[in-house]
C-alpha cells in the first residue's frame, strides 16, 4: 500500500492562481507563496458577511474518535471531492495542522489516501508562517505582563491573578508547569507559570473568531491577563502590547489556499485541539469561501460533542452562518472499542482483535453513534451518517450500522471510500447531503440562550449533551464564574476542554456513559476570543511525546525532498 505522500506527490498540481481562478477569484486577491499556494485577501469575506443565501453549509463531525482517528479530515475534502463530482462546485475549509501531533503520534494531518489537501508535506509543515505568528503575538505578550511587573509595576498587577501563559507549537511536557524569573531581580519576579501548545492560545481563537483585521485588533485589546490589586481586569491594551501583536498578525488574518488531489479548492486557516480549544477554522474562511461554491464543506475537531458543539454554539453564534446540514464520520473500528471489549491506548497500535467481524461487539458501540446523532439533532441540523469503510469491515457489521443510524434519526447513512477512491467513493454520501442539505429541514438552534447563567450553560451540556447526571464545580470554578458575572462577561458561550477520547470527562468511559458527575476544575476568561473555557477532569494544554513519536520517521531525502510524514 502507498503511503499519503507517495500518492500525494502522484498529482499533477495546477499553479495555485489557476485553480483559484476556477472559482471567480481573481489573481488581484491572492498573495503567493511558491507555486502551489498563496493567501488570499480576507477583505473578500465583507461580500458575505453573515452568510451567503446561494452556498449551502456542512459541517463534517465524527462518532467519540479512537487514538487512530477516524477520517473526519479525509471525510472534508472527500465530500468536497464527491460534491464535485456530482455537479456541484464545492470547496473546503478545513483547519491547519499543529505539528505537536504531526511530530508526535497522528503523523500528517491532510486528509489521507486520494481525498488530501497537497502538498501535504507544506500543509504539515510550517504552511505559511500563521502558527508562529500566533505563537510570537502571544509570547509578545507574556513578555510585556513579565516587564510591567518587573519595572515599577504601574498598572498594579497582581502577579497571583496572571492567568496568560506562553506557547508552542511542539508537544512539549516539561513546559506544562515551569517557574520563571529565576536567577535574581534582573530576571524578573518568580512565577509559576507554564506553556501551552499554540492552537489553544487565545491568540489563535481571536484569529479564528475575528471578522477582519480591525477585528483582531479590537479582540486583542480586549484580552485579560490579569488583574490588578483591585481585583480589576487588565488588559493587552492596558499594557499597550495589542497594537504590536496585530502588526505580527497582519498577515495571518489571510486565509491560505491551497488544492485537493482532485483539484478542488482549499481554504486552510487557525488550529485544530477542539479538545482543549474550539477546534474550527476561521470565520474568515468560511465567508471568503462561501461565494464562490454552491457547497462549503467545513470541519469541526473530534466528536459532535466537542468540535460540533463548538461549531455551532460559538462559532456560529459570531459568523451569524446557520448549517444546512452534517456528515459524521463513523468507522467500525472506533464502533467495536465503545462496546468496551478492546482496550485501546494512545501510541500504541490498536488491539488486531479489532479486525475480525463482530456484529454483535459493533451493536453495543453503536449506542455512541446514537450518542451523536442526537446531539447534532439536537441542534436541529439533518445528520448524515459516514460509514468510513476498512477492508476488514463485512457487509452484516456495515448493515448493522445503517440499520442503528437510520432507526437514531440519521437521514442516511452510507459507506464511504473516500480514502481510496477520492470523490468517485464518496458520491452516496455527497448525494445525501445535497438531499438533507435542499430538503428544508433544518431549523438551526443553539444549546443555550446567552443570557443562561454560566454553570447553567454547562450542565446544559453535560447534562444534555454528555450524559452526565451532575455536575461538580471545584469552589475555584464557581468563584472564577461569579467573578466573570459580576464583571459583565456571563453572557458569553462556553468553551469546554475534556477528553476527546469519551463522552464524558473520563477516556475510560467509552460508549454512552450515563449518570457520572462532571468535575469542573477550573475557567479561565478568554475575553478576545468571545468566550469562557471552562476545564473538566485532567484534560492538558500541553500534549506530550510518547515512546515511538512519529518525528523519527521524518527526513530529507538525496533530493532534498521530504520523507516518512504519513
Amino acid at each position: 500500500m502507498r503511503s499519503d505522500l507517495e500518492i500525494a506527490r502522484d498529482v499533477a498540481l495546477k499553479p495555485i492562481q489557476d485553480v483559484a481562478a476556477d472559482y471567480g477569484i481573481s489573481s488581484d486577491a491572492l498573495e503567493p507563496y511558491g507555486k502551489h499556494m498563496a493567501k488570499v485577501d480576507h477583505r473578500l469575506a465583507e461580500a458575505s458577511s453573515g452568510g451567503d443565501a446561494h452556498s449551502k453549509y456542512v459541517v463534517v463531525t465524527a462518532i467519540t474518535p479512537t487514538p487512530a482517528g477516524e477520517g473526519k479530515t479525509v471525510h472534508t475534502v472527500g465530500l468536497s471531492l464527491a460534491l464535485n463530482k456530482i455537479g456541484k462546485r464545492a470547496a473546503c475549509a478545513i483547519r491547519q495542522p499543529s505539528m505537536g501531533p504531526v511530530f508526535g503520534i497522528k503523523g500528517g494531518a491532510a486528509g489521507g489516501g486520494h481525498s488530501q489537501v497537497v502538498p501535504m508535506e507544506d500543509f504539515n509543515l510550517h504552511l505559511t508562517g500563521d502558527f508562529h505568528a500566533v505563537t510570537a503575538a502571544n509570547n509578545l505578550l507574556s513578555a510585556a505582563i513579565d516587564a510591567s511587573i518587573l519595572l515599577d509595576n504601574p498598572l498594579d498587577i497582581d502577579p497571583d491573578t496572571v492567568t496568560w501563559r506562553r506557547v508552542l507549537d511542539v508537544n512539549d511536557r516539561a513546559l506544562r508547569q515551569i517557574t520563571t524569573g529565576l536567577g535574581g531581580p534582573k530576571n524578573g519576579v518568580p512565577q509559576e507559570t507554564g506553556f501551552d501548545i499554540t492552537s489553544a492560545s487565545e491568540v489563535m481563537a481571536v484569529l479564528g473568531m475575528s471578522s477582519d483585521l480591525a477585528d483582531v485588533r479590537r479582540r486583542l485589546g480586549s484580552i485579560v491577563i490579569g488583574a490588578n490589586r483591585a481585583g480589576e481586569p487588565v488588559t493587552a491594551d492596558d499594557l499597550e502590547a495589542a497594537g504590536a501583536m496585530a502588526a505580527v498578525l497582519r498577515r495571518a488574518i489571510d486565509p491560505t489556499v491551497m488544492q485537493t488531489t482532485e483539484g478542488t479548492l482549499a481554504f486552510v486557516h487557525t488550529g485544530p485541539f477542539a479538545n482543549i480549544a474550539h477546534g474550527n477554522s476561521s470565520i474568515v474562511a468560511d465567508r471568503v469561501a462561501a461565494p464562490h461554491v454552491d457547497y462549503l464543506v467545513t470541519e469541526a475537531g473530534f466528536g459532535a460533542d466537542m468540535g460540533a458543539e463548538k461549531f455551532f454554539d460559538i462559532k456560529c453564534r459570531a459568523s451569524g452562518m446557520a448549517p444546512d446540514a452534517v456528515l459524521l464520520v463513523a468507522t467500525i473500528r472506533a464502533l467495536k472499542v465503545h462496546s468496551g471489549h478492546f482496550p485501546t491506548k494512545q501510541g500504541r497500535p490498536l488491539p488486531p482483535e479489532l479486525f475480525e467481524e463482530s456484529v454483535a461487539a459493533v451493536t453495543e458501540g453503536c449506542e455512541n453513534l446514537e450518542a451523536q446523532i442526537e446531539n447534532v439533532r439536537s441542534f436541529g441540523v439533518p445528520v448524515v451518517v459516514a460509514i468510513n469503510r476498512f477492508p476488514t469491515d463485512t457487509d452484516a457489521e456495515i448493515a448493522a450500522v445503517k440499520a442503528r443510524a437510520l432507526a437514531a434519526g440519521a437521514r442516511a447513512a452510507e459507506v464511504s471510500e473516500v480514502h481510496g477512491k477520492g470523490g468517485a467513493g464518496g458520491q452516496a454520501i455527497a448525494e445525501a447531503i445535497v438531499d438533507a442539505a435542499e430538503s428544508g429541514e433544518a431549523d438551526f438552534r443553539f444549546a443555550y440562550e446567552d443570557s443562561l447563567p454560566l454553570t447553567d450553560k454547562v450542565e446544559r451540556l453535560a447534562l444534555g449533551l454528555y450524559g452526565a447526571g451532575s455536575v461538580e464545580f471545584s469552589p475555584a470554578a464557581r468563584a472564577t464564574f461569579e467573578r466573570l458575572h459580576r464583571q459583565g462577561y456571563g453572557d458569553l458561550p462556553i468553551c469546554v476542554a475534556k477528553t476527546q477520547y469519551s463522552l464524558s470527562h473520563d477516556a475510560q468511559f467509552k460508549g454512552r456513559p450515563k449518570g457520572f458527575v462532571f468535575p469542573v476544575r477550573e475557567a479561565r476568561l478568554a475575553a478576545g476570543a468571545g468566550f469562557v473555557v471552562v476545564y473538566a477532569g485532567a484534560i492538558m494544554t500541553m500534549p506530550g511525546l510518547g515512546r515511538t513519536p512519529a518525528y523519527r520517521q521524518v527526513d530529507l531525502d538525496g533530493d532534498g525532498q521530504v520523507v516518512g510524514l504519513f
